[in-house]
């Protein structure tokens, strides 16, 4: 390919981002669409919510098992009575009256109520869902998202979050400031002076707060020594893609040094015991997920699931539960280090140091190898260079030259390989032409040729695979990295999402009825890669085998189905690494083409003085 042809695509390319973007909508008219989507989507919303309330109405949480149902209380939601089902001692020692209290800082605003002594509501204010509303994380408002649970000594399941405690602060509205931080307590007056008392400490400058449970003369009501505490909520899901985040609802415990990970994969219900001193436990949704770590010895956790339909339906709930069993009775006060928020790296690590290791950013064959990557390079590099460039896509493009850079020795390596296997293409189809009934000669005959030509087959592929352990944790890194949510860039809104540009009057199997803008560019540039660098392939394919170049032609049409619908930012990164791969390997040929007369003058001159010393 000459230096015409490779400069007119280079101006066909650029043209065409030029098109793309003096043709794409305003933002206007991309805020008026958005309000169009977004009422629509409400209203849709609305009515499944509204479907499901009247649904709750006529049934319990389905997580835990439950007892006959036989008393009336009064929810406190809707004033009208609810069943509710048999609880001894306990059930007779609830407040008669339900109140709330909300705790607000600059981060977030959290609902408490006596209903189950816990947070109903959870607000995030710097972080918004796809529709523009701020995150509200519990799906479920009717009780505290916590509960302790435990067989009491008259037989029955308790749960804490069906009982209502006594208050023990006036209930209202607490704002919080700078490093300020407040309790609020919550008292369960039981017979012969044994209470529970659940006390929470929260913080006005971080995400994580505190809880302390106290037991008081509960040995004789409580059957055993141990009980369990955990999350019971569903988490709300916050984008756009509702499979995509449904896909990242998942469930989490830490504990002998490693992670191990709960998920559903069709509807239904599920459970998983695990037995040991337990660091954390933990449910998320795609970006957003709490914690519950014990400060207090723990020797065991459970975690459950649920799925009510199909995954990928709009009105499936995603129910995940995490449960850390303790020892009351050596530990008459149970100490939690609570977590509810973002999964940004720093607000992880100041709560833990492992926390972090819930988001997937590669394979666990090279997690040595990515996980320092992405926590002291590629995350570090970002939260510097915001500091300096609030878009998030240009920082993307410059990590992507960065990164290029760095493996320069090694595609340099590569990319003279392939260039240099382009040139024996010739001579190579002549040996398998020659030798085409015979494998055994023609297979020598090609090694013959390499080493006269001091050309290794492998020199292309090795340097190459070098670098995947990098591009495989980047590509995981931009799919899951809570970085890029919601930064837009050019057309691109979100690029934590896939930026659609074109719809299709069809459905594709695997890529849908959309086709998104940065990777058709990307599969565009690695064409003309494949293009450039010759296919990566020696020349016609040996007799009987497959055509290597013609599979590299296919790779970008390949890829294009399956990264359509990943996040925009992986398909920009992928976009420059290829472009700046474009420009190095023409560079290559070109200087391979300059040096190509003089390696022929130096084979001509040799021939020439072979020949006079056999003449004389």
């Amino acid at each position: 390919m000459d230096r015409n042809t490779v400069t007119g695509l280079l101006l066909i390319f650029v043209i065409t981002i030029a098109w793309a973007w003096f043709t794409m909508p305003s933002q206007e008219e991309l805020e008026r669409r958005q309000a169009e989507r977004a009422i629509q989507d409400s209203i849709a919303a609305a009515e499944a919510e509204e479907q499901r309330a009247l649904e709750l109405l006529d049934e319990d949480p389905p997580i835990r098992d439950r007892d006959d149902i036989v008393d009336p209380v009064t929810d406190p939601e809707t004033d009208e009575e609810r069943p509710t089902r048999a609880l001894g001692v306990f059930g007779e020692a609830m407040y008669p009256d339900t109140v709330s209290t909300v705790i607000r800082t600059s981060r977030y605003e959290i609902e408490m109520s006596n209903l189950g002594g816990g947070p109903v509501k959870y607000t995030l204010f710097d972080y918004n869902t796809w529709d523009q509303q701020p995150v509200q994380m519990i799906r479920d408002t009717l009780r505290s998202a916590y509960s302790l649970g435990f067989l009491s000594a008259q037989n029955y399941n308790i749960e804490t979050n069906e009982l209502v405690f006594e208050p023990l602060n006036e209930p209202g509205i607490f704002e919080l400031e700078n490093d300020e931080s407040i309790s609020i307590a919550y008292r369960l007056n039981l017979q012969n002076d044994a209470q529970i008392i659940f006390t929470y400490t929260f913080h006005a400058n971080q995400y994580a707060f505190d809880l302390d449970v106290q037991f008081i003369n509960m040995e004789q009501h409580i059957s055993g020594t141990h009980v369990d505490f955990g999350w019971t909520a569903a988490l709300n899901l916050t984008e756009r893609d509702f499979y995509q985040d449904a896909q990242h609802t998942e469930a989490f415990v830490y504990l002998g040094g490693g992670t191990e990970k709960f998920q559903l994969s069709e509807e239904g219900e599920g459970e998983q015991h695990f037995n040991g001193t337990i660091d954390w436990v933990m449910t998320k949704t795609r970006f957003f997920g709490q914690f519950i770590k014990p400060v207090t010895h723990s020797n065991a956790a459970t975690l459950r699931g649920e799925i009510t339909g199909a995954p990928d339906e709009q009105n499936t709930i995603h129910r995940y539960e995490a449960y850390i069993q303790s020892n009351f009775a050596q530990n008459p006060v149970l100490t939690y280090e609570l977590y509810a928020g973002p999964l940004q790296y720093y607000d992880l690590r100041e709560f833990d140091d492992n926390a972090y290791d819930v988001i997937e950013i590669g394979y666990a064959l090279i997690r040595w190898f990515a996980d320092p990557l992405v926590r002291y390079i590629v995350i570090p590099f970002f939260a510097f260079g915001s500091m300096f460039i609030n878009n998030y896509g240009v920082l993307i493009i410059l990590f992507g030259v960065i990164i290029k850079v760095v493996l320069f020795p090694l595609t340099q390596k590569s990319f003279k390989s392939m260039a240099a296997m382009k040139e024996l293409q010739p001579q190579m189809k002549e040996i398998q032409e020659k030798y085409k009934d015979d494998p055994q000669k023609q297979q020598k005959e090609t090694i013959a040729l390499y080493r006269k030509a001091k050309v290794n087959p492998l020199g292309g592929c090795l340097p190459m695979l070098l670098q995947f352990p990098i591009l495989i944790t980047l590509f995981f890194f931009f799919q899951n990295s809570m970085i890029i949510r919601q930064q837009s860039f050019l057309w691109a809104d979100d690029l934590s999402a896939p930026d659609y540009i074109l719809d299709l009057p069809f459905h594709i199997p695997l890529l849908g009825d959309q086709l998104a803008g940065f990777v058709l560019f990307m599969s565009a540039a690695m064409f003309l890669q494949s293009k450039i660098s010759g296919g990566m392939s020696a020349g016609a394919a040996p007799s009987g085998g497959p055509n290597m170049k013609v599979f590299m032609y296919i790779i970008p049409f390949v890829l294009l189905f399956v990264f359509n619908n990943f996040a925009s930012g992986l398909s920009l990164y992928y976009l420059v690494y290829n472009i700046l791969s474009i420009a190095q390997q023409s560079l290559i040929n070109k200087q391979m083409g300059k040096n190509k007369p003089e390696q022929e003058a130096v084979t001509n001159n040799n021939k020439s003085k072979k020949k006079r010393k056999k003449k004389k």
